[in-house]
C-alpha cells in the first residue's frame, strides 16, 4: 500500500508540473495528459477567471480537415474514422457546444456557429515515427500554396489528424508523454494538430474515436477563443477554455465533448 500511495504521489507531482508549464509557455494550447487525481487537486487551486488580451476570435470557424499519413486511406487503416470525424464536426459546429461561447463575445466579434468546409486525405510526405510543429507548419504552408487545401480566411481553423503511431513533437515536448494535441498559429494561418489516442494518457479510459472527439473539442473551443494563443480569451495561471476542465466530458449531439469554462456559471459546463 505505501508503494502504491508513493507512486499515486509521484504521478500526482508529474500531472502538476505538467499543468503549470501548460500556464506559461509552449505548453497554454495543448490537451494535457488525463491523470484521474489531476482535477481533485486543481479544485483546490485560484478560481479561473478568462479576461480578454485584445487578439482576434474565430466567430465563425470553418473546420478543414486533414488526415494526413498513409493507413487513413488504406484497407488496414481507420479510414471509417475519417468519415466520422467529419460527421462528428458538421453536428458539433451547430451545437450547443458553440452556442455556449456566446459569453466571449467582444466588439466586433460575435461567436456564432461555424461549418464543415472540407477535408482531404494526404498521403505524400507522411511522417514516420514522428512530426515537430515546424514541420507541420512548413507542410501546411506548401499545402495552402499548392492548393491542396483551400485559403484561409479570418475563420479558417485546419484540424490535422496524423496517423496512427505517430508521434508529435511541440516544443521539445512529446505526445503521449506531455501532451495529447494542441492548436497553434502560423502568422494568421490557424489549426489543430491532433495525434492518434494510442497510450493511456491520451485515452482517459475512453475508446480512440471518444477521446479524439473530446480532445478535438477541447483544441475547437480554444482556437474559437484563443486563435493566437495568449491573445484572446486566457488566464495566466489556468491557460485557455479548454485547460481548465480537460478530461470532463459531457454528451453533444451524440458525440463526447469535453466541458469548457464559462466566466458566466464560475464553473466547468
Amino acid at each position: 500500500m505505501k508503494k502504491a500511495a508513493a507512486s499515486q504521489r509521484r504521478a500526482s507531482t508529474r500531472a502538476r508540473t505538467a499543468t503549470r508549464r501548460s500556464s506559461r509557455g509552449d505548453h497554454i494550447r495543448v490537451v494535457p495528459l488525463h491523470h484521474p487525481l489531476l482535477p481533485r487537486e486543481l479544485a483546490a487551486a485560484a478560481k479561473p477567471k478568462l479576461t480578454y488580451r485584445s487578439g482576434p476570435l474565430l466567430p465563425n470557424v470553418e473546420v478543414f480537415t486533414i488526415f494526413w499519413g498513409t493507413t487513413w486511406g488504406s484497407a488496414r487503416g481507420p479510414a471509417t474514422v475519417v468519415t466520422r470525424i467529419n460527421q462528428f464536426f458538421d453536428a458539433i459546429l451547430v451545437s450547443p457546444l458553440i452556442d455556449q461561447l456566446a459569453e466571449y463575445n467582444v466588439a466586433g466579434q460575435t461567436i456564432g456557429h461555424g461549418s464543415l468546409v472540407g477535408t482531404n486525405t494526404i498521403s505524400a510526405k507522411a511522417p514516420v515515427g514522428s512530426v515537430t510543429d515546424t514541420s507541420i507548419q512548413a507542410r501546411l504552408k506548401k499545402w495552402i500554396s499548392a492548393k491542396t487545401v483551400p485559403q484561409p480566411n479570418n475563420n479558417t481553423l485546419y484540424f490535422i489528424y496524423l496517423d496512427p503511431g505517430v508521434v508529435s513533437i511541440m516544443g521539445g515536448s512529446r505526445s503521449c508523454r506531455s501532451y495529447c494535441g494542441y492548436h497553434n498559429n502560423a502568422g494568421n494561418v490557424f489549426y489543430g494538430l491532433m495525434p492518434y489516442p494510442s497510450c493511456a494518457g491520451c485515452l482517459g479510459r475512453l475508446n480512440a474515436f471518444d477521446a479524439l472527439t473530446g480532445t478535438s473539442s477541447h483544441e475547437l473551443c480554444e482556437a474559437i477563443t484563443d486563435p493566437i494563443p495568449g491573445s484572446g480569451w486566457y488566464d495566466d495561471t489556468n491557460g485557455e477554455i479548454g485547460d481548465i476542465c480537460a478530461w470532463k466530458f459531457k454528451k453533444v449531439a451524440g458525440y463526447n465533448v469535453q466541458l469548457e469554462w464559462s466566466n458566466a456559471a464560475g464553473k466547468c459546463i
